[in-house]
């Protein structure tokens, strides 16, 4: 391998015959080359690792290509950034979900037009790939890290490892449990939850209802959740509402969904008036299963992220509610809010949410509740065309 560390002035290169795989130390250069790892070295240059650790903290830049920890063959190479051209490195759980193929794309256009640089990560679905993904991106020496999780419960170590190597962190959405992360940006998922059985229950004020929850993995859902239940509290006390079922959907899983409302059916004998889906996908594979009964636009569903799908079931009746979160203003939003975290600015916070770990700084953006009758909101935001939401 070969370690390069550097002062303001200068950068000097060590050889040395082979690495250990825990980090030495780490350090964060604000003024010049870059920010990275220093290895364990052979047992006769530890000690001078170790004073120089000591006395170049401030300054150290560590470059590492190390063949023996694969890190060549995984593509990671140093991100030669500063605090006016960042790198921020975005990981996503699942780029394959419409509504975050969306917000990578405004995220980038955003923070390009900061003087950024967006390395963007896609797990497809796989908590462990998405942890060694941001291990990956920390090796790389980026300015931040933004992450939208898959489990919000698995990211202390790597984002302790993050704050060790002066990287600041983002949690995007959803909020990371338990961890040291420096903020947070979000729509209100309380409010979202809310909305999304009110407009149910302004559809079907009385009969059965069925709670079809998120991923239990997923801190949103369980916002989501306190949100629903606050709003039929009123008629579930009342016995206007009966709660016939709740589950959580596995992974958001639209096809998990679908068997669950199957099931569902069956043991209600098809007597369900009201389903609140957690989100479009969700709620998809519920109306599917409705309608293998004769039941689609009959019962009232809820979602949200405005997938066009969604939208367009609006439109034919199938589905009673969408929630409209803006995703261009919330990827704006962090990608200024990553920005000024870098440079040393104060970004404007909204409040402060407890993690589990800390009271986090919290940036909490407003969602809007849609039907058939506020459709054109979309248009009018261009979000979708009038054509796409038509079908043409």
């Amino acid at each position: 391998m070969i370690l390069v560390h550097g002062t303001a002035g200068r950068i000097s290169q060590i050889k040395s015959k082979r690495p250990l795989r825990k980090p030495f130390c780490r350090a964060r250069l604000r003024g010049g080359f870059v920010r990275g790892e220093v290895f364990y070295q052979p047992a006769q240059s530890r000690r001078w690792l170790e004073e120089t650790c000591m006395k170049r903290r401030n300054f150290l830049a560590g470059a590492l290509v190390a063949a023996a920890l694969g890190i060549g063959a995984m593509g990671a190479t140093p991100a030669f950034a500063s605090p006016e051209h960042p790198v921020i490195g975005f990981s996503i759980d699942d780029l394959r979900v419409e509504r975050w193929a969306r917000d990578r794309d405004y995220f980038i256009a955003a923070a390009e037009k900061l003087g950024a640089k967006v390395n963007v990560q896609s797990a497809d679905g796989n908590e462990e790939k998405q942890v060694k993904q941001v291990e990956n991106l920390i090796s790389q020496g980026v300015d931040a890290i933004v992450i939208v999780p898959m489990n919000s419960k698995v990211f202390d170590a790597v984002v302790a490892d993050a704050k060790a190597s002066g990287i600041k962190v983002l949690s995007y959405d959803r909020l990371i449990l338990n961890a040291d992360i420096d903020a947070y940006i979000s729509f209100d998922n309380e409010r979202v939850g809310f909305m999304q059985a009110q407009a149910v229950l302004k559809a079907k004020p009385e009969g059965n209802y069925y709670l079809l929850g998120g991923s239990p993995t997923d801190n949103n859902a369980k916002l989501l959740r306190a949100g629903q239940e606050k709003a039929l509290k009123e008629a579930v006390d009342s016995g206007k509402v009966k709660i016939v079922g709740s589950q959580w959907v596995k992974e958001w899983s639209p096809t998990e969904a679908l068997s669950i409302m199957e099931n569902a059916l069956t043991a209600t004998q098809n007597k369900i008036d009201a389903v609140v889906a957690s989100n479009d996908g969700t709620a998809g594979g519920a109306i599917q299963a409705l309608a293998a009964q004769g039941l689609a636009g009959k019962t009232a569903v809820s979602g949200q992220d405005s997938d066009l799908a969604a939208v367009k079931r609006l439109v034919d009746g199938t589905q009673t509610v969408t929630v409209y979160k803006p995703l261009k203003l919330i990827a704006e939003e962090a990608a200024k809010l990553t920005v000024q975290m870098v440079r040393d600015e104060k970004p404007e916070f909204n409040g402060k949410i407890n993690n589990g770990s800390k009271d986090v700084d919290t940036l909490l953006l407003t969602p809007t509740a849609v039907t058939k009758d506020n459709i054109d909101i979309y248009i009018k935001d261009g979000f979708y065309t009038k054509e796409q939401i038509e079908g043409k």
